[in-house]
């Protein structure tokens, strides 16, 4: 290539931008209430928050925490730094202050900015002084600087960040890329589709990759979010039912809320998918669904893949039950054991190559050493893939626990109960249950013969989610360790009242 020409195919044009140019009158945001707005409009008020963003010196590089609601707010914040070329460091706002600390701490964060929602809780975050805060609020109240932006995205630069937590029980940040989610998006629109009058509802949280790829894919595919601030099985029934929506993401304990809802009645015919991550269905739930023609698609992704690398088709939901589908078409998949690709039908670890695949966790270079080689992620994940190339899921990292499509590790929950004086040693399992899918669950060595149940629920409830803590808890005389000290866990099942 001759010096001074650019390589095309390392950029895309700037994509709100793109989209306001292509379709300005198209809706892009819908809320709940029914307001809505525009491309052009959205484009617009993005500019407008760039240049109050501007104002309080963010620029080009720096990583910016946004802690927020799904919110028509939230949606320009997260366009406004594209338009500078800022990093999105997205909060989980079920986190507390002491997890929030460390990760705006951890990813090197020079602002926070701040749905007023959450006064209380950002005023409880143990700040580094070069840290900023800003509430969207505040913002508003700025005159701005004008920007000049450049009118193109470098696929290799990074745009969000999102934590999520490691079997060490230290959260990582996971880098994504534009080129990954824009590979994400058309990977999506691959399998499942591209139609006209397709509408997305998000009751996901746009700060989980689940939400915030529902967010990319509206500005490429040039289709309307449904955006509610949670979720909600009467308002999204509501919508699906009223409103045309043709497509809504959800985890299990979405979909049941929705089933209920819909009762003896069947969704219209533009309706057209339910997208079903964070861990299989149960068979009696893919039965009722089916029954009711009810089109859910079954995915496998996780925040690494920028969302779903493998999704199931509605038709063969039934015939393969249990499986994730097959691989996207940009996606590679192997069953490795002993870095040894095993034969059909025999269990190994899940990898997994792409350009949606992360590049990398922020500021853990022995750890992307272990966990990506040569493009594949080393997901941790236990599966197989059968004769027809279909994918299943056995063991979602090993210990990993799923309670209402929330990953909770147990080694981060055994760190915080460690710190509680009285407590000796602390072992978690997931104990199946009917709502959640799974909970988590404790066992406790105690040198303090005083300490309750009770006194350890409310010590976790100011350190960690309310989807962590521990539902149930046990007091035992030792844990079962093997001769490297680690736990047993399958021993800890054991020991599970019924």
């Amino acid at each position: 290539m001759n010096e001074g020409v650019t390589d095309v195919t390392t950029t895309i044009p700037q994509w709100l931008l793109k989209r306001a140019n292509l379709t300005p009158e198209t809706t892009a945001i819908q809320l709940a209430d029914g307001t809505a707005y525009s491309f052009a409009t959205l484009y617009h008020d993005a500019v407008r928050k760039a240049e109050q963003l501007k104002q309080i010196g963010i620029n080009k590089g720096d990583h910016i925490a946004v802690l927020s609601r799904n919110s028509y707010d939230m949606v320009t914040t997260i366009h406004a730094l594209t338009f500078l070329k800022a990093v999105a460091v997205l909060l989980n706002t079920r986190l507390t202050a002491e997890e929030l600390t460390f990760q705006i701490t951890d990813a090197d964060c020079t602002i926070l900015l701040y749905d007023d929602t959450f006064r209380d809780l950002v005023e409880q975050i143990n700040f580094r002084k070069s840290i900023h805060t800003y509430s969207f609020i505040e913002m508003k109240q700025l005159q701005g600087h004008q920007v000049t932006f450049e009118e193109e995205l470098e696929l290799d630069d990074t745009v969000t960040i999102m934590y999520t937590s490691g079997t060490t029980g230290k959260p990582k940040g996971v880098q994504l890329t534009y080129g990954n989610h824009w590979w994400s998006a058309i990977s999506s629109s691959l399998n499942l589709g591209l139609h006209r009058e397709d509408r997305w509802l998000a009751a996901l949280p746009l700060f989980h990759v689940g939400g915030f790829s529902i967010l990319i894919r509206s500005v490429i595919y040039g289709i309307p979010i449904h955006l509610h601030e949670k979720f909600s099985a009467n308002q999204v029934h509501q919508e699906i039912m009223n409103n045309e929506v043709t497509t809504v993401s959800v985890v299990s304990t979405m979909l049941e809320g929705l089933l209920q809802e819909l009762g003896d009645r069947t969704y219209p015919e533009t309706f057209r998918c339910m997208l079903l991550g964070g861990g299989p269905a149960s068979q009696s739930m893919l039965e009722r669904c089916a029954k009711k023609g009810v089109p859910v698609y079954q995915t496998y992704g996780m925040t690494e893949t920028s969302s779903q690398v493998v999704t199931i088709r509605e038709e063969d939901a039934l015939r393969k039950l249990g499986s994730a589908g097959k691989p996207l078409f940009p996606v590679q998949l192997r069953i490795v054991k002993n870095n040894v690709v095993v034969p059909t039908g025999v269990a190994g670890e899940i990898i997994v190559k792409g350009p949606m695949v992360t590049k990398g966790y922020y500021k853990r270079e022995e750890t992307n050493r272990k966990s990506i080689e040569n493009g594949w992620l080393k997901t941790g994940d236990v599966g197989y893939v059968d004769e027809e190339g279909f994918l299943y899921v056995l063991d979602r990292q090993k210990d990993l626990i799923i309670s209402g499509g929330e990953n909770v590790y147990p080694a981060e929950v055994e760190g915080v109960l460690k710190t509680i004086p009285g407590i000796l040693d602390a072992g978690v399992i997931g104990k199946s249950d009917d709502k959640w899918g799974q909970i988590p669950v404790a066992f406790i060595v105690k040198n303090n013969t005083g300490l309750t149940v009770d006194q350890i629920v409310e010590s976790c409830k100011g350190r960690l989610a309310k989807y962590k803590v521990p539902k149930e808890v046990y007091f035992v005389d030792e844990l079962p360790r093997n001769a490297s000290r680690k736990i047993l866990r399958r021993k800890l099942y054991q020991l599970l009242k019924p």
